[in-house]
């Protein structure tokens, strides 16, 4: 199934149509709807289907809604008649596995608080008018939409209307569009793998931990190190290096290193001072910035020289990690901004020049994660290369790339790449930050696509807990954590440990846990995992 960006632009706009007009109509069935009502307050204004047929041909906005329209601009006024007019080429069965998605039926849930139902089944009427109204002849529509409303009589709240389209996140709908675009084309069952094992399960080994505190006196920054390991490590198998997200601390992946190190492997979190859950207090103390531009660089140079640190210890006497240390076979892991650190020193290169047009602009549709990577045009040279040679391999758990490496600084990755996305992601949001970012790194690469994951489903659950009650929008909220994102976790653990096997002799045997195959058995009804090596074509397609 081939999706192309003009269709997932079509989609969003229509999205944004249905919220802007507050579903200016909608139908049933049995029955449709040939009046739709506009409230406000104790003030109402009706319109029939048939009037909006007629705008739609006429583009001219129906004479019944003047106590509105008359308060539009002229651009509001071509937008809403636009919508009208729009046809969204997506099949039944398509749009049906998208609205019952986890974040689809938040959305429909959202978008039912406009519509004034007295049976309170709102959710369900929206779902039926969408799903319906795209089996008619010309495809679904606002117009058809509504001629497949269960409802004679449409009422609409029209604040509640304006708040939700004034919070409607477009790039939900086309992230959702592309994950079903990418999955899986044989879904009614689930293929039929032989594996060896389960490696979301712990390995044998007991974890231990080694607390150090690094001290860069070049660069005057204390770097905090955790260092997990087992009786298990020996010297063949990689260092797992870790970068944490902003305003966060090394032990937010606790969970994955635990894992990691019952394999044998050592994982070594460490902490960027610039950007740490002390310093981000600090900046809301007014003690300093939220971010300087220079931590984008020192970011990459804190692994580099914690890396620097472990070849020393490598050769210290007395310690449990003498000469197990493989400082030149590693695999950095980041998270968020941690993950555009995670790019960069495995060869991503900082290009500025078109981000600093772009932020100059002070663009309202910036999201959280590309605000943060604005900072980065005070840097004072349009372009910086960190890579750090001893890094074999890189994972990007929803990481910061859709500005700061330009149209071609992420070609110039050397090593295999990992990055995951989460379709509910609203601080990154995945169709900008991973998605585009993926389509150009180099080869040997996989993307994995997590149905329904948001951006803090992949972290540990004890440092999620102050999501719990917070206010659920299109833009902040809703995250899904905790024992609720367990399976995203799970599998979180599976694909890491077979990424870091592929730098050992066991490779052969844990590529099975890197395939579409085994995303699709791995999948649950919560949260359907999506795993692709190349983008399809077809679906990358950018139509003029």
């Amino acid at each position: 199934m081939g999706i192309s960006w003009k269709s997932l632009k079509l989609f969003t706009g229509f999205s944004l149509a249905i919220a802007l007009t507050q579903f200016v109509g909608a139908n049933t069935t049995a029955q449709a709807a040939d009046t739709v009502v506009v409230r406000v307050g104790l003030f109402e204004e009706s319109v029939s289907l048939t009037e909006l047929q007629k705008a739609a041909e006429t583009g001219k906005l129906p004479p019944s809604l003047q106590s509105y329209t008359n308060k539009l601009s002229e651009d509001q006024r071509r937008f809403l008649v636009g919508a009208l007019r729009m046809k969204v080429p997506i099949n039944v069965v398509t749009l049906n596995r998208l609205l019952n998605t986890q974040v689809g039926t938040t959305i429909l849930s959202d978008f039912s608080t406009a519509l004034a139902r007295k049976d309170k089944a709102g959710v369900q009427a929206i779902r039926a008018g969408l799903v319906l109204g795209s089996t008619a002849k010309q495809g679904l529509s606002v117009l058809s939409f509504i001629a497949a409303y269960p409802s004679k009589r449409l009422e609409i709240n029209l604040p509640q209307a304006l708040t939700v389209a004034s919070t409607f996140n477009a790039g939900f709908w086309r992230t959702q569009q592309f994950m079903l675009a990418i999955a899986p084309r044989i879904d009614p069952y689930k293929p039929q793998i032989s594996l060896p094992f389960d490696p979301s399960q712990p390995g044998n080994a007991q974890v231990q931990v080694l607390n150090l505190n690094l001290n860069d006196q070049k660069r005057q920054r204390n770097i905090p190190v955790d260092i997990y390991w087992s009786t298990a490590i020996t010297a063949d198998k990689p260092i797992i290096i870790y970068s944490h997200g902003m305003g966060s601390v090394r032990s937010d992946l606790r969970y994955l290193a635990e894992h990691l190190a019952s394999y044998g492997y050592i994982f070594v979190a460490l902490e960027h001072p610039g950007s740490n859950t002390a310093y981000v207090n600090s900046a809301l103390e007014g003690k300093t910035r939220f971010l300087k531009p220079q931590e984008f660089l020192e970011r990459p140079r804190d692994i580099s020289f914690v890396l620097d640190e472990l070849e020393k210890l490598n050769q210290t006497a007395n310690n449990p990690l003498q000469r197990k240390l493989a400082t030149n076979n590693v695999m950095v892991v980041g998270y968020s901004f941690g993950g555009g650190t995670a790019l960069s020193v495995a060869g991503g290169e900082l290009q500025l020049e078109q981000l600093k047009r772009r932020c100059k602009n002070n663009l309202t549709v910036l999201s959280a994660g590309e605000t943060l990577q604005c900072i980065a045009q005070e840097l004072p040279e349009n372009s910086y290369q960190l890579r750090d040679t001893r890094i074999k391999q890189a994972i990007a758990f929803n990481p910061t790339a859709s500005l700061m490496f330009g149209e071609t600084g992420l070609t110039k990755v050397q090593v295999p790449t990992l990055v995951l996305a989460g379709s509910a992601d609203k601080t990154t949001p995945a169709l900008t930050e991973q998605i585009m970012a993926f389509a150009k790194i180099p080869s040997p690469k996989w993307l994995v696509g997590i149905v329904g994951g948001t951006h803090l489903s992949v972290k540990d659950p004890a440092y999620t807990l102050d999501q719990i009650g917070q206010p659920n929008t299109p833009f902040s909220g809703g995250e899904v954590v905790g024992e609720q994102a367990a399976d995203v976790r799970k599998f979180v653990k599976a694909i890491t440990l077979a990424m870091a096997a592929q730098l050992t002799t066991e490779a052969e045997k844990y590529a099975v846990f890197l395939t579409s195959d085994y995303a699709q058995v791995a999948s649950t009804k919560e949260f359907p995992f999506r795993l692709v090596r190349e983008i399809p074509p077809d679906v990358l397609r950018v139509e003029k």
